[in-house]
């Protein structure tokens, strides 16, 4: 690889950049933007989502799909919503274009304009809930556990692959019920599956809380999140569960006949993650030399490389090499053998490398002769030659030790850039210094914290579930405070 990659110190939006592309898992579009998704990070999210769907499914939940288009009325329905997501829609207004009179190009068919505006989804809450109330009558019909895996379309002026793009991959959970704690219930159970796919497949520590009002999801009465620390500071959000009561019942009139024979109105909740989960794990974990990948969720698990110099050679390697390759499969674990003659090994050991592959295994002529293999980890990148005997149980543990080393290393990282301020003078002076996450306490008004927003830009990413209750002043209007939230700028 060249070495015009950039590092994180001399510039991490650039490095984060380099990463994206040059590991081919993503590149610009021709639609301003928008990304095409490469094979290998597709092959990532797909990854992600085989263990969510997994998770979903054990929870009770059931895959479905709903239309890209919602018409434009059903926003209005639910106030906070159309507030919320007004300034992000893309709006369908015609359906149909035509030649332009000087037959140079095309134009809108001012004749086929629509009866009423489409919004193209930027989240699924309107059209669903108009769906449910056709599925809805008794509360027989409860409750109804519903996962899509789906895109949408959220109009950004300033993207950034993976993290913030127009159109972007995710999937929303929508569940309707017939008690209010069973809604809560069920929001407060999925905030817990979004933290354990994030700490025991990403090897992400998260912090669980509750967003601020000013943060909350549009229309929901509470949103849960989890929270993670990259390595330039900043936060990330890297899942929402949203507690939505009964505001879209009412808004979309879903009512159930109770068990008691009352007509009632359903309540509600909705989760979803996106693409922006392949961004939180090339900023958590990568390094100068490239991504790194846990091998929970990377495509490629091990990749072994022959070495030689002669076509007998060559035979001689990859025939050993395949046996390798078919001992490891048949363990399950993820296998490529790069047997391409047309790169030298020093290229593919560089282009692995930078892909994250967990283990590279390099073989030669002599290796075959004795029985050994290098293999080398890309979290430590240390080396050591092995007995080709022993490399199967090796590698089995070696999956574990390094899924494991990664989530320490970065709750490691979360501890040491997690601070306490107690002043507002403090709380400056850590955001512009380090960075990261700032403890303090908050008077719990959105004023207050719009303003520590407008002069820092730095948010309340969570209020802190179970966190232990402490007086004390704001950091900021000095007005009393029973507890510490978290506080940070974030992507």
């Amino acid at each position: 690889m060249a070495k015009e990659f950039s590092t994180r110190e001399e510039n991490y939006s650039k490095w984060y950049n380099d990463i994206v592309q040059r590991a081919g898992l993503a590149e610009n579009s021709a639609v301003r933007g928008c990304m095409v998704i490469k094979p290998y990070g597709y092959a990532i999210w797909e990854k992600m989502q085989a263990a969510l769907d997994k998770m979903f499914k054990d929870t009770g939940h059931s895959n479905a799909y709903f239309p890209l288009f919602i018409p434009k009325s059903f926003f209005s329905r639910e106030a906070d919503h159309v507030e919320g997501f007004a300034k992000e829609c893309a709006v369908v207004t015609h359906y149909r274009l035509k030649n332009s009179a000087d037959g140079k190009g095309i134009e809108v068919d001012s004749d086929a304009k629509l009866e009423e505006e489409l919004i193209i989804r930027p989240t699924s809450e309107t059209i669903i809930w108009d769906t449910y109330r056709q599925w809805v009558q008794s509360y027989r019909d409860l409750p109804i556990l519903i996962n899509q895996w789906a895109n949408v379309v959220r109009w950004e002026m300033r993207t950034r692959m993976f993290l913030r793009t127009t159109e972007f991959l995710w999937q929303e959970g929508h569940t309707a019920h017939a008690t209010e704690q069973e809604a809560l219930e069920e929001t407060q159970r999925m905030l817990e599956v979004y933290a354990h796919f994030a700490e025991n497949f990403m090897a992400i520590p998260v912090l669980k809380g509750v967003k601020s009002e000013n943060e909350r999801f549009a229309g929901a009465v509470e949103t849960y999140c989890i929270e993670a620390l990259m390595q330039d500071g900043k936060a990330l959000q890297a899942g929402t569960s949203h507690f939505l009561g009964q505001n879209f019942a009412k808004a979309f009139d879903v009512k159930f006949a109770s068990k008691e024979g009352k007509l009632e109105y359903v309540w509600a909740s909705s989760w979803g993650v996106s693409t922006r989960l392949v961004g939180a794990l090339i900023m958590a974990h990568s390094d100068d030399k490239g991504l790194v990948l846990p091998p929970k969720l990377a495509p490629i698990q091990v990749v072994i490389v022959p070495i030689y110099k002669s076509a007998e050679q060559y035979e001689l390697v990859c025939q050993k090499a395949a046996e390798i390759k078919e001992m490891l499969e048949n363990k399950n674990i993820r296998v490529k053998l790069d047997d391409r003659d047309t790169y030298k090994p020093g290229w593919k050991f560089n282009e692995y490398e930078f892909k994250g592959v967990p283990v590279r295994l390099a073989i030669g002529p002599r290796d075959v002769e004795n029985g050994t293999i290098e293999l080398a980890r890309r979290d430590t990148l240390e080396k050591e030659i092995l007995p080709i005997t022993r490399l199967v149980e090796v590698i089995e543990q070696l999956m574990e030790t390094i899924q494991r080393a990664l989530f320490d290393k970065a709750l490691a990282f979360r501890e040491t850039n997690t601070r306490k301020a107690d002043t507002w003078k403090e709380f400056k002076q850590i955001l512009d210094d380090k960075g990261g996450f700032i403890l303090a306490h908050w008077d719990g008004t959105g004023e207050t914290e719009q303003k520590i927003k407008e002069e820092t830009k730095a948010t309340v990413r969570c209020i802190p579930i179970d966190d232990n209750m402490e007086e004390g002043v704001c950091v900021y209007s000095g007005k009393p405070s029973g507890r510490r939230v978290v506080f940070a700028r974030a992507y």
